[in-house]
């Protein structure tokens, strides 16, 4: 039995395949201990010193290992019945809610569920690593009671080992590969990639690459339903293809399962985004088969040659703008240049954590505990995940916009700014430069804080606001609504591309369309 996880390979000999290789056989050799296992991070070097005939001749199995917030997790809980009976209509785990419209004592425990006392410093993650962990967690549920289920109310502690089951479900997990996340703003943004920050700050990004699952088997042949995986630390099983599976972009997706109860927090972390959200990160390998030298290629993939977008995340829009392509090594090296300049790079996942998948995955096979199997369902590699269907579009800016907008020069006297001010039409005035492109904007706030220095504050320009904030006439209303709450102002000029204004958004204008909404 041999195990092959360092850069110098020892080879007994490498002789041309005699034999076909076919799942059965790599099987055998499992079970008789004469297996070579190598995780995806040594593949390629292997390749490179072996050849592809090389390599296949030597090589059963390659191991790949991914571990990085899984949102789309959870689990099915079945609590056993109580005395009286109780059909629990509502449950709760440390105040964290579950679904329970599936049976009497079942419930499905989402990872970002937040608990309803503690908000995002405690979710469904957390009770998923507080029961591995072997903690107890408080069960409380509610029922309006039947004839067969009487009781109405019940409230206990429970464990992992007083559940009947504990089965995770896991709908969309060990994503092919994650978009970067930049900021172009000029504000911190809180998002499910970390903090961002502005003015293209700093680039995170997420992702195992050369390690990754279905990096080394993009089209699907043998990551598909019924394989087994390494899970959470414990055995599981792909069920398909998950969630918002999109391989055609390079984004295919996994649903997997398997029993919580033998899985371990060193696997499964719970973890707060600050302002996003509750996230569980969770450790996924898949043992992929080397049948034949289409295997070898695909398995001998770097992260050099994995490729992946840097999104300008301050755009809100499904469709962000791509501001450039890098590879994952690339995002490793720790710097990425960004319109000409140095950007520090940092990962959301583990790399560290995501190679010691693949290596207990590789010793669980090579110590005969855990053997393969071809998937008894292909996945499809061709989709393309959909967007929303909405039958109605939201309210944009420019259905709702003042279109009359008064406006001044930087080069006007104070004065001319506090005339156009007193007439009453108007709280804001809109500064223009000499092409007539929006360069700040002037409020009786500005204007009463000039009073106090009239030695300052001779020309507009003197007593202006040059950070200005804007909208589109595309923009929806929503996020519009946003940017004045956010930033405690009560107008934003709407410019078109040339930053020329279009148009002025007040809280007067919203506060119409709510009364039109009430009507």
């Amino acid at each position: 039995m041999r195990y092959s996880n360092t850069k110098t390979y020892f080879y007994s000999h490498i002789e041309p395949f005699s034999m076909e290789r076919t799942i059965d056989l790599v099987n055998e050799r499992i079970r008789d201990g004469n297996a070579v296992v190598v995780t995806a991070e040594r593949m390629p070097d292997l390749v490179a010193e072996l050849g592809e005939e090389g390599a296949l001749a030597e090589v059963d199995v390659v191991t790949t290992g991914t571990f990085g917030a899984m949102c789309s997790s959870g689990v099915f809980l079945n609590f056993g019945h109580a005395d009286p009976p109780i059909r629990m209509e509502r449950v709760w785990l440390n105040d964290v809610e579950a679904y329970a419209g599936i049976a009497a004592v079942d419930a499905y425990l989402g990872a970002t569920q937040q608990s309803e006392t503690r908000r995002d410093e405690y979710g469904g993650a957390h009770v998923i690593e507080d029961l591995v962990s072997g903690n107890s967690v408080e069960l409380r549920a509610h029922s309006r009671g039947t004839d067969c289920y009487p009781r109405r109310t019940v409230r206990t502690e429970v464990g992992l080992s007083d559940l009947n089951q504990a089965v995770m479900v896991n709908p969309r997990n060990a994503y092919q590969r994650y978009n970067a996340a930049v900021n172009t703003s000029d504000r911190v943004l809180h998002t499910y990639m970390g903090m961002l920050l502005p003015n293209h700050g700093n680039v995170t990004y997420s992702g195992a690459g050369v390690l990754n699952p279905i990096s080394n088997d993009p089209t699907f042949r043998y990551i598909g339903a019924g394989v087994p995986i390494f899970l959470g630390g414990g055995e599981g099983v792909i069920i398909g293809e998950g969630t918002q599976h999109s391989p055609a972009g390079g984004f295919g997706t996994l649903m997997v399962s398997g029993d919580m109860k033998g899985m371990s927090s060193e696997y499964l972390r719970a973890a707060t985004m600050h302002g996003y959200g509750v996230t569980l990160y969770v450790g996924l390998g898949v043992p992929i088969p080397v049948l034949d030298i289409e295997t070898v290629r695909a398995t001998a993939v770097t992260d050099a040659g994995i490729e992946v977008d840097v999104v300008d995340y301050s755009v809100p829009e499904r469709s962000r703008p791509t501001i450039r392509t890098v590879s994952y090594a690339d995002l490793r090296s720790g710097k990425v240049m960004i319109e000409g300049e140095e950007v520090t790079t940092s990962p959301l996942s583990s790399f560290r954590r995501a190679r010691q998948v693949a290596e207990d995955l590789a010793e669980r096979i090579t110590a005969g505990r855990m053997t393969l199997a071809l998937p008894t369902r292909r996945i499809d590699a061709t989709r393309s995940a959909r967007p929303m269907r909405e039958i109605a579009q939201g309210p944009r800016v420019r259905e709702i916009m003042d279109r009359q907008v008064v406006s001044i020069t930087g080069d006007d006297p104070v004065t001319e700014a506090a005339k156009k001010l007193l007439k009453g039409e108007t709280n804001h005035l809109v500064v223009l430069d000499g092409a007539g492109r929006l360069a700040g904007i002037v409020t009786t706030y500005d204007l009463s804080k000039a009073v106090l220095r009239p030695e300052r504050a001779r020309s507009v320009a003197n007593v202006m606001t040059r950070r200005v904030i804007t909208t589109v006439p595309d923009e929806p209303v929503d996020i519009a609504a946003q940017k004045l709450r956010r930033n405690n102002i009560s107008a934003l000029p709407v410019v078109d591309a040339d930053r020329r204004v279009v148009g002025m958004l007040t809280a007067n204008n919203l506060s119409r369309l709510i009364g039109r909404g009430r009507e």
